[in-house]
């Protein structure tokens, strides 16, 4: 029954004619069930569902009855906190995060169609089912449809800097600061590095940008990967110097790390990008405001190419140490950044200001940066389809 539930909220096929509720009556809206995670951790993450009138982002649990969740042990693990909603074949009883806040439950109605037609759906699940068919697409058909496709990813992302921008009452530098250390987390992390930016209002990381070591304490504290305890002097220093801003600026840090390493290679350890992370606002003021007056990828690249503190020379984790290197952020990383932080940002300023100028720019930006090497764009060229930039990168994904 689960697994039937995985694949019909994965494909949206749930009746649509059904009024999707929690059981507590509130109105549900799934404008995105998030990626399948194949990692420990809930389901789905990345989700984007609004319930009620909130919207609201982050992770999705599956089970067949609402009791499984206290079965698998999810109410006294803490990587369950950011779970928004918990879909289920059977609400038998109400569930809660570790810190004893309920969680909305939604009992999710399978149509008999799709129940009937499982086990022919489950067995020709493919990745890109399409595949088969793409090499014989008529390549005129398909550049004409990969600038749509690139409009309804753009138009995508302009939403949710829209939203970013009443949260934040429309300032830009706020928005950049919490979409930026979003990015950080490069996918797997990025609902992690998307809260530790809401928890350190960047304020806080401005009044301190002249200590490298300030912004690295802080930026660790709230991202609760200080709460081990190290034979290091950097380590202990650091901690100390996080209880004393902790007390200055009144912040609340949560007691775990959401952050997740397995099967991430060492160079995107949540550790070192936040040491990355913290260099960059070191280095950089008015950060946004520089980026405007950029008119090349390689001007704004040269911007973001900062070297982290001492300390990350000879390591990737607190925990243990490396051989020495010197750790800047990685030519890949770099463009993504550039994709999913400059560009849409750039769009959504022209856009917010109707200066086409940015918007062009943005557009510009995307067709002179190499495509994305990621598993959903590999999946297109196996399939027989050029990818010349990220622009196009960018449509594929869209359409996958």
């Amino acid at each position: 029954m689960e697994r039937l539930l995985h694949y019909v909220w994965k494909y949206k096929l749930y009746a649509r004619t059904a009024f999707l509720q929690t059981t507590q009556g509130e109105p549900v809206q799934v404008l995105d069930p998030g990626l399948p995670n194949n990692d420990a951790g809930p389901d789905f993450f990345n989700a984007k569902i609004r319930i009620d009138n909130t919207l609201w982002s982050g992770n999705v649990e599956i089970h067949d009855r609402s009791t499984d969740w206290f079965v698998h042990g999810h109410h006294a693990d803490r990587n369950y906190d950011s779970v928004i909603l918990h879909v289920v074949g059977e609400a038998n009883r109400e569930i809660s995060r570790p810190s004893g806040e309920m969680i909305p439950q939604l009992v999710l109605q399978v149509p008999e169609t799709v129940r009937k037609s499982i086990d022919w759906l489950l067995s020709r699940e493919t990745a890109l089912p399409c595949s088969d068919l793409l090499a014989a697409m008529d390549p005129l058909f398909l550049s004409a449809w990969i600038p749509a496709l690139l409009s309804e990813r753009m138009e995508r992302k302009v939403q949710d800097i829209n939203r970013l921008l009443q949260q934040y009452q429309e300032d830009w530098n706020e928005v950049f600061y919490v979409l930026l250390t979003r990015n950080f987390g490069f996918g797997v992390n990025s609902d992690a590095f998307e809260w530790l930016a809401k928890r350190l209002p960047y304020r806080f990381m401005l009044k301190q940008r002249g200590s490298l070591f300030q912004l690295e304490a802080m930026l660790f504290g709230q991202a609760g990967l200080l709460e081990a305890q190290y034979a290091d002097a950097y380590y202990s220093r650091m901690q100390q110097e996080y209880r004393f801003l902790k007390q200055k600026y009144q912040l609340q840090a949560p007691d775990w790390a959401a952050f997740k390493l397995l099967r991430i290679r060492p160079g995107s350890f949540p550790h070192l990008k936040i040491a990355q992370l913290a260099a960059l606002w070191h280095k950089q003021d008015s950060f946004f405001s520089i980026i405007l007056e950029q008119q090349t990828p390689d001007a704004i690249r040269s911007l973001f190419q900062v070297m982290p503190s001492e300390f990350w020379k000879t390591h990737y984790h607190f925990s243990y140490a490396s051989a020495p290197k010197e750790k800047p952020l990685g030519e890949s990383s770099l463009n993504v950044l550039l994709i999913n932080t400059v560009v849409p940002l750039l769009f959504a300023y022209g856009m917010h200001t109707k200066q086409t100028a940015y918007c062009d720019r943005a557009m510009a930006m995307l067709e002179a940066l190499p495509a994305e090497q990621n598993a959903v764009v590999r999946l297109y060229v196996q399939a027989g389809v050029p990818v010349k930039h990220a622009g196009e990168s960018q449509a594929l994904i869209q359409l996958k």
